[in-house]
Parts: C-alpha cells; structure tokens; sequence
C-alpha cells in the first residue's frame, strides 16, 4: 500500500496557503483538488457539491477530463459518489468497476481508473457533497489515506457552507445547505410566524481550521475537557435542571465525558492537524452522520447526548456564551432551540418574538405553557432542527399543523403571509365577539374562564371577555426563580394579580411540581414512574411547611376580597379533608394575630385522578367547586405518557370512553348543586368543546387565544340538538374508536365554526 505523500500536516499546510491567496472561488477549488492529488498520490482528485434539487454537480477535477466540471451530474442516489453522499460513509474500493453502485459517465475519462475512495463532506452531520480520489492501479486505501481525505473535506465544507462557491453552480438552485425545507412536529401553540431564525444556543463559527502548533491545540483539548467535565460535574452534585436536562442525562453527560474512545478520536483527530475546535467539530459531523441515519430511537437519543456535550466542549475552547445574545436580537425573532426552560423564554424580548421551534418539547411541556401566555406560535418535537437551520434563515412557524418550513420559496412563504392575514381578520372578528352574551343559539349561557400563570398574562383578560380566570398555575412563579419564592414575595404576585383584575374571580391552584416540573432549586426525586409519583398535593401533604406558606400568602393577599383555592392531583377525598384543614388553620392563625382576611374562601379540587370517578358524590358534597384538568385525566384514563410520541396519538379525546366520563362528572355536579368548569387543553378547541357542553359542562377555561373561536362555535350550537346527538352517540356506539369524524360532520351541518 501507498502512503500519503508529505503526510496531512503538509497538505492542510499548503491547503492554508491556497485559503488565503486572493484568488476566484473556481481557481482555488481547482488548486485544492491538485494539492490533495500530490499529497495523496492520486491520478484523480475530483470535488461533487450536492445542489438543493438533490443532484451532484462534478464541481472540480485533476485527472479527470475538466470540460465535464459543471457539466456531469448524478441523482444523490445514483453511483458511487451517490452511495456516498446518501449513506454519509466513506468508501474505499480496489476495483470500483466491479461495484454493483458504479456508474460510468463516459464525458468524464474515469473509465481507466480502477481504485476509488470517496469520503463524504459534512456540516452539521448533513451531507454537502463528496470527495474523490482515484487510481488507475488496483489499491487498498488506507486508513491514513482516508483520515486525510476526511479531514480536507471539512475544509471543503466550510467553503460550500459561506457560500464561496454559490456563483459557479450550473444551476439557480443554490446548495443543499440553502435547500428550501419542510419539517413537521407537534403543534404548541396556534398562530403562524413568519421571521428569521435565532439559535437558542449560538452554533460555533470555527474560523481556524488547520492547527499551527498541534501540541498547543492538544494541550488547549485537554484543558477544555477538564473544564467541561468539572462543569457537569457541579451541575450533577447541585441537581441544577435549568436548562432541562434532567439527573439522568447530566449522568450520561458525564459518562460520556469521561469515554476514553471518544477522548482518543478526538485526539487523534487534533494529530492530524486540525485545531482542537475543528477536531471537535470533525468527530462530532462523523457521530452525527452515522447515528442521524438510524431508526433505533435509543441511539437516535444518544445522538442528542452526543450533540450537547461536543457543543459544551467547543463553548469552552472559544470561551463563548452557551446562550444567545439578546441584545442583537432582531424585530421578527423565532427561536430556534433543542429545548428550553419557561425562565430562558421570558428572557428574550417579547416584543421582538414571532415563534418559538423545538426539537424536543410537546404541547404540555413547561415552555410551552409560557409560550401560549405570550400568544408565540410554537412547535415542538422537529426532529433536528437545530442542525438545519441556519441564524438568520428565513423560517416560517405554522402552529395549529406543527409545520414549519426553513428557507421557504416565494410561492410558499407569499401564501403563509397571506394565511396570517387571514387569520388576523379572524381574530379581528373573534374580538368583536367580546362583548357578545356567550349563549347557545337556544339561549343557554355559558361561561368562558381564562387559563394564566404569569402577569403578562392578564391584559388578555379584556382582550377576550373572559368572566375569570379560571386557572391560575402557580408554579411557574416557581420554576422561573432561581431560589424558593419566600411567603412576601408570593404574597406580592398574588395580590398583583388579584389587583389587576379587581373585577373578576381567580381561581389559584397550588403548587403543582413534581414528576417532569421540577425545580431547579429542590432535590430531584428518583422515582420509577414520576408521573405517578410523588407531586403536586401529595408534595404539599407531606411537606406542610410548603403549603402553609403558600396558603397564607394567598390569604393575606386576598384581605377584604373573594378567595378560590383549588388542590391539585387529589386522588381520594380524605386528600382534601387533610389539604382544606390546612388551610382552616391558616386561616385561624391569620385571624388570631388581627391580618385581613378574605371575605370568603372557596376551597376546591383539580378533578384528573380517575380513583375519583369513583367518589363524586362524596368529593362533590365536601368541595365547593370542581374543576377537570383534562391532561391528566385522559393519560391516566388511557395509560398513556402524553408527552411520549410513540404513544400520544393511541387514543382521541373523542371517543366513548372519557365521553361517559366526562358526562358521569357533569351529572353528578349539577345533582350536588356543585360548580363545575374544565381548565384543560381540551376545553379550548372548538369541536370538543361544543362536545363537552352538550355532555353537561356549563363552564370552560382555556389560553386567550382559544376564547374567540370556541365562543364562535357556542353561538352557533343549539344545545338541545346537540346534546341528542351526542349522546345518543356515546351511548349505542361500542369500544373506545374515535367519534371525531362523526362529530365533526354533525358541526358541519349544523353550521358551527370549528376554527
């Protein structure tokens, strides 16, 4: 076997030398590919660029016939340079004539070269184009050879990723990285987004490829790994979760950070003469590459794992912030961001907003809560995301499909403003229901709350109409700080809110922690099963302390006014007898000692424990007021993680079984005279709720911006023919099928707006 001549050091050397030569973009590609010919021994180098239509265009050739540069293309499956370029794997072969992928292409003269090795250029683990070599004598490359190969392609790659190379291009289609894209994930929160993407955590430049000295860029590695490994380190021993990553991950973060294979390639990487961040960036594009094209979702995970450390590594070699400067943010923001905190999100300016994208994070997910109080478009769960867009790129957020397309063309993003104006008419109009009695076409009213946990939230209030909040969540007050919140300060942000709207009703949920909200600041506890853990009103019981606190700040705050109180998470009715003794005596301390007390104190539950389907005519004689939290209800109904993909859409909203249930809850609240409402997502989409009234409910809350088209359905329903309808439906149709379809058509003919 051959080796390469003159070793990697000297060809990235001179390689350097031709970077910096003022020179056109085609004399340079030109003179890299005869560089890498030399150093390699080659009768062949030859450069492909995958173009956004997805064909490789033959940008640079030595040795192959140069009037086939710009001419000779091949489908990004077709060939050898195809089977590249499509696997993200390199390919080494001593007779490639005899490869079942070989495909000749007659303009180019390869026709008497036997050995090839080709090796994929890579970004971001997204493929650009291949690298060639080719020999007229059967060979074996070897491994050296093909690190040399690997490592001059990411110096190809950044020239493909600037855009050096756009104006030779045989076409106006641009490169693959510049692709126009459509993604699709999981809708948050409705609205549609048109701006310019901004990277949550800012994505290294690495503006020094090849290294001047190899032992300072080894010793500048290792000084960065132990300083990365000590920050994990800190984060693990402290439990600190504020960027979302929970114990288990910082642990694999961990395990990984002391991996002696991943340690020795990125060493030997920083041997063959890159930088110790290009190093980084090499092993990582090879990682990502092999592991983005496997369907195991565990490996697909690690990919994640994988992703993050590299990116905490390369933050400490340049000394970089791992968030985003807000100051440059522009006017029409949408943030891009694997995952991401409620605290991270309030901390951009809200004004410049105009969507939020997430690679990981469903509807339910803490961000997304605050993303719907600030009224962003938003869409979680768009598998790698952060990888394909670009800061700046043009990017539309589209949140009632989960759409959302990355450097659209001008035929799609024209008819996405066009969609916005659209829907800023509607919205118009939903506004002009406001004042409008919220009755059913056959004079039933009907009572729409409004779902908050934030201050920003409440000028939605007179925006909408709604006649309450019907669900405030305090918690996220809690998991925004950076310390537990003592008793003045909850006292202060209970009295502002209740200050705001002195109107209207409030109805304060306890805190409601535990399982995936947990606070940065408190232990996380290891449990099997978290969702079905220690949370919520089982937290406030067994640690008293914690609920008194908050009790009492929401009895002071509310001296001389109207106090609801509602507990979350009960799962028997001797849960609420212990939660409203509690607050009895709190009530008895505050009296004692000459404080203001409220007027009157409403005590109530949070309805999402199946166990209490079982005990309503018990739980509705000792409550004052009911409220179904939907979410958990049907995950507890159904056995299924709503956050979990594989499993979410198993069962539908609308079918039988939570139908019966939800009327058995409305029947037994109207007959103990006890008030009832729903504060869950389903509430706030228009089909189910027209479904949800006609099954008894006379009250519902939901986000701001669900109000305008659920009161448009209301107006339009005559309530006594839908509740036959649906009824009747629940009660002859057999098994647990979704009646979606069937409900939907009866809206239609009815003439009832779903949104």
């Amino acid at each position: 076997m051959q080796s390469a001549h003159g070793g990697p050091r000297l060809l990235l050397r001179r390689l350097r030398e031709v970077m910096a030569e003022p020179v056109s973009a085609q004399t340079r590609l030109d003179r890299i590919v005869v560089h890498i010919a030399a150093n390699m021994v080659a009768e062949v180098c030859s450069v492909y660029v995958l173009r956004a239509d997805q064909f490789l265009e033959l940008y640079a050739t030595e040795g192959l016939n140069r009037e086939a540069v710009h001419l000779t293309t091949m489908g990004a499956e077709e060939g050898l340079v195809g089977l590249i370029a499509q696997t993200a794997e390199s390919l080494a072969l001593a007779d490639a004539q005899q490869h079942p992928a070989f495909s000749y292409r007659p303009e180019t003269g390869e026709e008497i070269y036997s050995s090839f090795l080709g090796v994929p250029i890579l970004r971001g683990g997204n493929t650009l184009g291949v690298l060639v070599v080719q020999n007229k004598a059967r060979r074996l490359y070897n491994d050296e050879e093909v690190e040399v190969l690997q490592t001059t392609a990411m110096l190809l790659a950044e020239m493909i990723a600037s855009g050096e190379l756009q104006s030779l291009a045989a076409t106006g289609d641009g490169f693959a990285t510049r692709r126009a894209l459509s993604l699709t994930g999981t809708p948050i929160t409705d609205g549609i987004g048109l701006g310019h993407a901004v990277l949550h955590e800012p994505r290294i430049i690495i503006k020094q490829i090849v290294a001047e000295d190899t032992k300072s860029e080894l010793a500048r590695l290792d000084v960065a790994i132990k300083a990365m490994r000590a920050s994990i380190d800190k984060l693990v021993d402290q439990g600190d979760t504020s960027h979302g990553e929970t114990r288990d991950i910082l642990e694999t973060f961990r395990m990984i950070a002391h991996d002696q294979g991943w340690l020795r390639r990125l060493r030997e990487a920083v041997n063959t003469g890159l930088t110790a961040e290009a190093a980084v960036e090499r092993v990582q594009n090879d990682a990502r590459a092999k592991m983005q094209r496997q369907t195991d979702p565990y490996l697909r995970e690690r990919l994640h794992d994988l992703d993050d450390l590299a990116n905490r590594l390369l933050h400490e070699l340049v000394g970089q912030s791992f968030i985003a400067d807000h100051a440059s943010l522009p006017d029409n923001a949408i943030i891009v961001a694997r995952t991401m905190g409620p605290a991270a999100l309030l901390d951009y300016d809200r004004s410049k907003l105009r969507g939020l994208v997430l690679e990981d994070g469903g509807a339910l997910s803490h961000v997304a809560i605050v993303a719907r109080s600030l009224g962003i478009p938003a869409v979680g769960n768009v598998g790698n995301i952060i990888n394909l867009a670009e800061q700046g790129d043009p990017i539309i957020v589209d949140g009632s499909t989960g759409d959302v397309h990355v450097r659209p063309p001008a035929d799609v993003e024209n008819s996405y403003a066009e969609k916005a104006r659209l829907r800023a008419k509607r919205q118009e109009q939903y506004r002009k229901l406001r004042d409008v009695p919220c009755l059913t076409r056959d004079g039933v009213a009907i009572d729409l709350h409004m779902n908050a946990g934030l201050v920003v939230d409440l000028p939605h209030m007179e925006e909408t109409g709604a006649i309450s909040i019907g669900l405030f969540r305090t918690e996220i007050q809690f998991m925004i700080a950076h310390r537990f919140p003592r008793m003045r300060e909850q006292e202060v942000l209970y009295r502002a809110i209740l200050d705001a709207v002195p109107d209207r009703a409030v109805t304060f949920r306890t805190l409601d922690i535990g399982s995936d909200k947990v606070l940065p600041y408190m232990d996380k506890v290891e449990e099997e099963n978290p969702a079905l853990g220690w949370r919520a009103i089982r937290i406030g019981l067994d640690r008293p302390a914690l609920l008194r606190t908050q009790l009492r700040a929401l009895l002071r705050a509310s001296g001389g006014r109207d106090l609801k109180i509602m507990f979350p998470m009960i799962a028997a009715v001797e849960e609420f007898h212990a939660a409203k003794a509690i607050a009895e005596q709190e009530v008895a301390y505050l009296q004692r000692y000459g404080h203001s007390l409220p007027s009157d104190v409403q005590l109530g539950i949070m309805l999402e424990v199946p166990s209490l389907l079982w005990q309503l005519d018990e739980i509705c004689a000792a409550v004052d007021f009911v409220s179904v939290g939907s979410n958990d209800l049907l995950q507890y109904l159904f056995a299924v993680d709503r956050d979990n993909s594989r499993v979410a859409n198993r069962f539908d909203s609308l079918s039988a079984p939570p139908l019966r249930a939800f009327k058995l809850i409305a029947d037994k609240a109207r007959a103990a005279n006890t008030p009832l409402t729903l504060c869950g997502e389903m509430g706030g989409q228009p089909l189910e709720a027209i479904v949800l009234i006609a099954l008894g409910f006379r009250g519902l809350s939901m986000s701001p911006a669900a109000i305008g088209p659920v009161k448009a359905a209301i107006l339009a329903m005559d309530l006594a023919e839908t509740r036959h309808f649906v009824v009747e439906l629940i009660e002859r149709i057999d098994g647990g099928r979704s009646l979606r379809e069937p409900l939907r058509a009866f809206a239609e003919r009815q003439g009832i707006p779903l949104g």
